[in-house]
């Protein structure tokens, strides 16, 4: 099982990286989160890697923190919750978010994420709620590349792209960054900062 990446970044997006090791590319699913802590392309990076192996398909899924390896990890042990929702999870809230609405039952929040209904969450919190202890502790700060002049610039394209990945239409999600752009044009100048307003904003 593959359990951690490093090597040279060829291509990265708000849901996929490409890392080249040993002159082998491997592309990882990733976060949101993970995408914001990435470097630029072409610039090393360190992956931790969850191996996912069904009988037609192997996938990867890379964290830059061991800790939201973990989470990610602990969220598949619920039923109905697979890889792939997992990763959509991780990218439609914060972590530390994420564990506090376990931890504090907090339905409300956790129905509020694609692809998570009632009962979902209802199990998430039944089954977790007790096992994030280990979990509870700050995030440190990441950043990212700076904006780049267009007409959301770079941070406002890949957001865009994180929403539609998360199944906002495209419509709603460019809407969605304009109007946090609007509200708070500093927040385009780091990609997670603008991505969680955006969020905020399409509910």
């Amino acid at each position: 099982m593959i359990a951690h990446l490093r090597g040279r970044l060829l291509l990265k997006s708000p849901n996929q990286a490409t890392v080249e090791c040993a002159g082998v590319g491997y592309d990882v699913a990733i976060s949101v989160e993970t995408f914001a802590a990435l470097p630029v392309e072409g610039a090393e990076a360190s992956l931790f890697v969850h191996t996912h192996v069904r009988e037609d398909q192997i996938a990867l899924f890379g964290f830059a923190e061991v800790r939201e390896k973990r989470l990610f990890e602990k969220l598949l042990t619920i039923s109905g919750i697979g890889p792939k929702l997992a990763i959509t999870v991780l990218s439609g809230i914060s972590a530390d978010r994420l564990i506090g609405a376990i931890r504090g039952q907090d339905h409300g929040t956790l129905t509020k994420i694609p692809g998570i209904g009632k009962k979902t969450a209802e199990r998430v919190v039944l089954e977790l709620k007790d096992k994030l202890d280990d979990l509870a502790v700050a995030i440190p700060e990441m950043g990212g590349r700076p904006a780049v002049t267009g007409n959301l610039g770079a941070h406002g394209e890949d957001a865009v792209s994180a929403l539609v990945n998360l199944g906002y239409p495209r419509v709603s999600a460019q809407r969605a960054v304009e109007a946090a752009l609007e509200r708070d044009a500093a927040s385009g100048r780091e990609f997670e900062v603008l991505f969680r307003a955006a969020m905020n904003a399409i509910r």
